[in-house]
């Protein structure tokens, strides 16, 4: 899978998908440069209140280098999922994220997220034949909870 296949897929699910990609000249910082923000925003406001459902990211953030994002045509993708996928995918709960033994840097292989695996984001570095229905399925899962989530009646 590409980056702009993966992009195309999210952006197909929803007319209410709102997809980021900050560049040169948009005002967002430069680290962002290059790469993919999901939301679910109807309105195609970008939302200030949540983050995004998924992500790609091209290149290393500090911090988070262990997946080797700075070799050549190398991306991750990064999804927030329920905990019932996390526990099924990894076989440890979120908060045990820590406890698995995956190298973040190996292509095509579901891990929990580096940094943000205790909150339930599994990553994937370099889709492709082994991983991408599970891709499709992650992302089509985050997107349907943030859909859930703003759909959802606020408190009153």
């Amino acid at each position: 899978m590409t980056m702009d296949e993966i992009i195309a897929y999210v952006s197909g699910l929803d007319r209410g998908v709102l997809v980021l990609r900050p560049r040169e000249g948009d005002g967002t910082p430069e680290l962002a440069w290059g790469d993919a923000f999901f939301y679910h925003s109807p309105d195609g406001s970008v939302p200030t209140t949540i983050q995004p459902f998924a992500t790609i990211v091209t290149k290393n953030y500090p911090d988070d280098e262990s997946s080797r994002l700075d070799r050549p045509d190398t991306f991750r993708v990064n999804v927030h999922v329920p905990k019932e996928d996390f526990i099924r995918l990894t076989g440890y709960a979120p908060r045990d994220a820590g406890q698995v033994r995956a190298d973040p840097s190996e292509p095509d292989t579901v891990v929990p997220h580096p940094v943000y695996g205790t909150m339930s984001w599994l990553s994937i570095v370099n889709p492709g034949a082994r991983t991408g229905e599970t891709v499709r399925e992650l992302l089509r899962t985050a997107h349907g909870v943030a859909r859930s989530r703003y759909e959802r009646p606020s408190a009153e």
